[in-house]
């Protein structure tokens, strides 16, 4: 497998090459990026991913010039995916006027994608607060026009609605879905470009997504199912609790109280608030880049913090406890063998009241990815056959 010899960057490599299943990748350009890149300089990084970016996406424009869409709108989905990939190192405050640049580009190239897609994608807005989350709604193109069974995506820590299309939208529009991306505060263009940090209680934007769902007519809101990927497998079950318009969750992978992830010694000193305290029990977690880069880069940024300490406290708040009893709708919860962030799944699956299915993913079938990115066709049979027995696209 392709490699820089770059932990950090190797972890985005892995993650870039998981979209060459469904078309946001090709291996030989991830080949050609890899080839410009110098071991832990994000200098040469973004300069790599961005030239091969601007590269597919010239090739698009020339094959629209041309009257060719089929061939423009895949050469767009690309640049879209490396674009993404050029800024991932370059995550944290104060933002770095190049991720700015290359995520304007990535949402561009994905608008010109969608634009001439069939099925279609069509750009959506959903009233949040003072201002607007943006949005996807992706259609079944089946002939017939009617409400459709519909999937909402719930997104994680570092992805977006491009992300999600290539795990969550293509295949349930294969199965007769509509498809409802949305990226909320902390997520995508809310984080980058209005400045919105991750919220706890995220009912009170999942509730505002599902409410725009229901005036669609596209939508049949007997029908709504909510999926979360990564941290959206907290975000996701906090958000359907007490929901009666949810008729199924999918969890990937289930999570329990963020808390719950750390060791009991730094639970106990949460609520004596002493900061510098609590920092210093995740200092030596983000010593290495990628823990530095989830703990200081992404994380500070993404919950609005300026520090260690202050992160403790936030995460502190991110609690599924506290409403766990009031989710209960059928349930599918997934345990990833191999995953780490699925260490609490099975702890959300016995504390769900209603209906329950726990999917486990062993070790040795593929499954050796976060959410499953290098086999989302394996874990989308298991996942939408679930789902179809529950909703009926």
């Amino acid at each position: 497998m392709t490699r820089t010899g770059d932990p950090l960057f190797d972890m985005f490599v892995t993650r870039a090459l998981g979209l060459v299943t469904r078309g946001g990748a090709e291996t030989g350009e991830v080949e050609a990026a890899v080839e410009r890149v110098r071991p832990g300089d994000t200098d040469s990084w973004y300069a790599a991913w961005a030239g091969i970016a601007e590269l597919v996406a010239a090739e698009g424009e020339a094959s629209l010039v041309r009257g060719h869409r089929r061939s423009a709108a895949e050469a767009f989905w690309r640049a879209t995916t490396y674009f993404r990939t050029s800024y991932q190192p370059l995550f944290g405050k104060p933002v770095d006027p190049r991720l700015t640049a290359a995520f304007a580009r990535e949402r561009e190239c994905f608008s010109r994608m969608a634009r001439l897609s069939a099925p279609p994608v069509v750009t959506v807005e959903v009233p949040y607060e003072d201002t607007v989350l943006p949005g996807y709604l992706c259609l079944a193109d089946d002939g017939n026009g009617a409400p459709r069974a519909t999937l909402v995506s719930v997104n994680g820590y570092d992805s977006n609605i491009h992300e999600m299309y290539w795990a969550h939208a293509i295949p349930a529009v294969r199965r007769g879905y509509v498809s409802l991306l949305v990226d909320g505060p902390g997520q995508g263009q809310p984080l980058v470009e209005q400045g919105l940090s991750l919220r706890p209680d995220w009912e009170a934007v999942l509730s505002r997504v599902l409410d725009f769902a229901c005036t669609r007519p596209e939508v049949d809101p007997e029908r709504l199912a909510v999926t979360g990927w990564s941290l959206g497998g907290f975000l996701a079950p906090r958000g359907v609790a007490g929901d009666a318009r949810v008729k199924a969750l999918i969890a990937d992978p289930g999570q329990w109280d963020m808390m719950a992830h750390f060791p009991k010694e730094l639970t106990e000193r949460v609520a004596d608030g002493d900061t510098a305290e609590l920092g210093a029990f995740l200092e030596p977690l983000a010593t290495s880049p990628v823990g530095r880069w989830k703990f200081v880069q992404r994380a500070l940024w993404v919950h609005g913090v300026d520090g260690l300490g202050e992160l403790v406290l936030d995460m502190a708040r991110y609690r599924v406890s506290d409403v766990v009893d009031r989710i209960t709708c059928p349930s599918l919860v997934v345990a990833n063998e191999n995953d780490p962030v699925s260490e609490q799944a099975l702890r959300l699956h016995d504390e769900l009241p209603g209906p329950k299915t726990l999917l486990r993913l062993p070790r040795g079938q593929g499954y050796d990815s976060h959410c499953q990115t290098t086999n989302r066709s394996g874990y989308d049979r298991l996942a939408f056959d679930w789902l179809d027995d529950v909703v009926k696209p």
